[in-house]
């Protein structure tokens, strides 16, 4: 089983990013161990705050790095990702030389209501998560049209064709957390 930080880029209460992410963790159940992240507590970053880190980031940090891989699971704002996302990335990063991100494999995924899903926010997230050197999975990309009753009160997908797509994309995501670790374990014993 893999245990998985998910980072929801979304506080509210009833966030369609926060269903979907619990609907996957549902099908994932007995393949994934879904760790939710908790961002709403994390400060705004500030570099003056690195000497001593507060005990949130500390938190977030030894989430990340214990987990065997992280899913992003964001809205769109403004064709960007969500400013809790992004600080909590940057925490991610910090101090300088401690990159909790780096060589995670990773996902990214994310809904709205809008027919183009969230590509320009993911497109936005990729490139940043790439410089950090998260090793994302590239297909299949998931823009989640969300629609009334898609997700109901107890987190099941209700409509058949979106369940077993969503079962494949997690079939892809496990694969490619076993494909990473493979890849690191065979250049540990070169190097």
């Amino acid at each position: 089983m893999h245990d998985v930080a998910v980072l929801v880029g979304s506080l509210r209460r009833d966030s369609l990013n926060l269903k979907l992410a619990r609907a996957l963790a549902k099908l994932g159940k007995g393949r994934f161990n879904f760790n939710f992240a908790e961002l709403g507590d994390l400060p705004i970053y500030n570099q003056d705050m690195e000497a001593d880190l507060p005990a949130s980031v500390v938190r977030m940090k030894k989430e990340i790095a214990k987990a065997d891989a992280v899913l992003f699971v964001t809205p769109e704002h403004n064709r960007s990702i969500p400013s809790v996302l992004k600080n909590a990335i940057d925490w991610g990063t910090r101090p300088w030389g401690q990159n909790s991100w780096a060589g995670k494999p990773g996902s990214i995924i994310g809904t709205s209501p809008g027919n183009v899903g969230t590509a320009a926010g993911q497109a936005h997230l990729r490139s940043v998560m790439t410089i950090l050197d998260v090793i994302l999975l590239g297909q299949p990309e998931v823009y989640f049209v969300s629609k009334p009753g898609l997700i109901d009160d107890k987190d099941d997908i209700t409509d058949d064709a979106t369940r077993e797509f969503l079962q494949g994309y997690l079939t892809r995501f496990e694969a490619w957390i076993d494909q990473v670790a493979q890849y690191e374990a065979r250049t540990k014993r070169v190097a």
